[in-house]
């Protein structure tokens, strides 16, 4: 498969407020962060667009080491997030060094499929009812610090959150999803998709590509 961009970085900067989803994929990435150019200018200011009108749903979504580019730009700062395995240890140095550099807060490295901050809906009371939620952890895999599951149920509009409350989060409320390696990255972009639209539409689109749905974990997931 060949992909042909449309639009090209200076382009996408000034048109960076129509963007509603920024999609930063991985590859290349040691030439790219030695450069300190793009994708790290772009996710900065998607992130300072956030920052300064919090009133608008912006989400980031990184796939495999498309995370080692956010930390970088030290948007993952007082966040947790996740990579391609072989590379936790490389994310956690990025991470590290951009706290140092930006006087900001650490980020928690997690190994899982797919990592969310600054969740949209209440998780809910009742767990077993959520689709979202992970009532048992598969064998095998580290103990998370995270709230298991994803975005509550986009249907259970129970407790809106507040432009103040959202101003107050971390980034403005920017949604900031990091996925693993590649098929983790679908799993969080079903994630996506529930979040923006509904459940059961995240669970059409997963039985027409004949793909098993793993679900990742939600940091800070209450809102008001």
């Amino acid at each position: 498969m060949t992909l042909k961009a449309d639009i090209d970085y200076e382009d996408a900067h000034d048109e960076i407020k129509d963007f509603d989803v920024l999609v930063i994929p991985g590859g290349n990435s040691e030439p790219t962060l030695k450069a300190n150019e793009e994708p790290m200018k772009i996710i900065k200011a998607f992130a300072e667009l956030q920052k300064g009108d919090p009133s608008k749903e912006r989400t980031l979504l990184t796939v495999c080491t498309g995370s080692l580019f956010a930390a970088h730009a030290g948007v993952l700062q007082g966040l947790a997030a996740t990579t391609h395995h072989a590379y936790y240890t490389r994310l956690e140095n990025i991470c590290k060094e951009a706290a140092l550099r930006d006087l900001g807060e650490r980020t928690d490295v997690m190994e899982e499929r797919y990592v969310v901050n600054n969740a949209r809906f209440d998780l809910g009371e009742n767990w077993d009812e959520n689709p979202f939620i992970l009532s048992k952890r598969p064998e095998g895999r580290r103990k998370s610090i995270a709230r298991k599951g994803s975005m509550a149920w986009k249907e259970s509009n129970t407790r809106r959150e507040s432009l103040i409350r959202r101003g107050s989060m971390p980034l403005g409320g920017l949604r900031v999803i990091t996925s693993g390696g590649v098929t983790a990255g679908m799993d969080a972009a079903l994630y996506l998709v529930a979040a923006l639209v509904s459940h059961d539409a995240a669970v059409k689109v997963a039985n027409g590509m004949a793909f098993t749905w793993a679900k990742g974990v939600v940091c800070e997931g209450i809102d008001v």
